[in-house]
């Protein structure tokens, strides 16, 4: 039997102005100093108590439910951006150069607004409810990894995270069930040759020339080395090499960025780029020296969780609430709780004139006519059997 979940008005706009605050004062990643301490005095307004003992400026907390017999955890992600506002409202960002342009300030207060309704009705929390609110999500080292090397998932028994999106319809809720999102790791790379003039090729050991068939080489990876059923994608954002057109230089620097649907084809693409780096520049007697710059892995929604939350959208929200979303290259560090813990991370559609503007954009703005339905959604998760 579904339990009568009524989220009241006065709710619904405490929660909205929990919002609001949050994006008048954006913080960076690791440095939500003042948020953490924000949420912090909320939970103990609440009279929820937060745990110690995890890295700051992350905030861990707990409810205990009335019987205690499973441990559900919540999460929502605090940091902010480094983009310059465009917009007049009266929320708008005060804090020159750094926005909310990704939602994190509806996901923070929504958990808040998640919390506030178990303390107002503790009789229907079943179970331990443990409420994450996480640093660092937008940058590496990611705040998940830390909370997870901290123990933050011990004793849970499934994990739930929600993302208010600009490109899903309004009115919808969904997620692509098992492979959802793409893991994200970087590589620097430098290859070191022997510079000369560029009248006298034959005496130099040309960086440039070695690094253009690395670049070409790195893609029969994907080509002839990665499932084509399953996505992945390399690609070089930086080149920096030689101050003059007629000098080899010595060196030549790389950047660029790995990413795949499968934890498979991640690690195959991990080793394969570090091997073409050390093999093709040995071959032209030079040094390739490469570095792997960890980000997150691909994010993997558990098939019986998804199963429970779809039954829960479609019993709550309507029939035809739920929708069937596509994997999608980008990434997120929800990622590493699920690699951990059962569970689903569920995105809640905001599709429409308000939030027209994609994530990132400097007029990007959350519709909060869908934070009632995000608080209802993760109220309903934590109670969920």
């Amino acid at each position: 039997m579904m339990t009568t979940i009524a989220i009241d008005k006065q709710l619904t706009q405490w929660t909205i102005d929990q919002r609001r605050h949050f994006h008048k004062h954006p913080e960076l990643s690791g440095q939500e100093h003042e948020t953490s301490a924000y949420v912090k005095k909320q939970l103990e307004e609440l009279g929820i108590p937060v745990l110690p003992g995890f890295s700051e400026p992350n905030v861990v907390a707990l409810f205990k439910g009335t019987e205690g017999k499973k441990m559900i955890a919540l999460r929502a992600d605090m940091d902010a951006l480094p983009i310059q506002e465009e917009g007049d409202n009266p929320y708008t960002s005060t804090v020159p150069g750094v926005m909310h342009a990704c939602g994190h300030d509806g996901h923070t207060a929504t958990l808040l607004g998640a919390a506030k309704w178990m303390t107002e009705h503790p009789d229907q929390i079943k179970h331990d409810i443990v409420l994450i609110f996480q640093s660092s999500e937008e940058e590496s080292p990611s705040g998940a990894q830390q909370l997870v090397k901290d123990g933050v998932l011990e004793g849970v028994d499934a994990i739930y995270g929600i993302h208010y999106m600009s490109n899903v319809p309004k009115g919808k809720i969904g997620f692509a069930e098992g492979y959802a999102m793409a893991s994200c790791n970087d590589f620097d790379i430098t290859i070191e040759g022997n510079g000369g003039h560029g009248g006298n090729p034959h005496e130099t050991v040309d960086p440039i020339y070695i690094a253009t068939h690395l670049i070409q080489s790195f893609q029969s990876i994907i080509s002839r080395n990665l499932n084509p059923m399953h996505p992945g994608v390399i690609s070089f954002g930086k080149m920096e090499a030689g101050h003059s057109y007629n000098i080899v230089p010595d060196k030549v620097h790389l950047k660029g960025t790995i990413r795949a649907l499968t934890f498979e084809g991640a690690d195959m693409m991990h080793q394969k780029t570090v091997t073409l780096t050390e093999k093709i520049s040995d071959s032209f007697g030079a040094k390739g020296h490469y570095q792997f710059i960890e980000g997150t892995p691909p994010l993997y929604n558990h098939p019986e969780s998804c199963k429970k939350a779809k039954a829960l959208i479609e019993t709550s929200f309507g029939a035809d609430a739920f929708m069937e979303l596509e994997p999608v290259m980008g990434a997120e560090d929800f990622s590493y709780y699920l690699k951990e813990k059962e569970g689903v991370f569920i995105n809640v559609g905001m599709q429409g004139e308000k939030s027209r503007y994609p994530h990132h954009h400097p007029k990007f703005d959350l519709d909060e006519d869908v934070l009632e339905t995000g608080l209802e959604l993760v109220v309903r998760l934590a109670v969920s059997e």
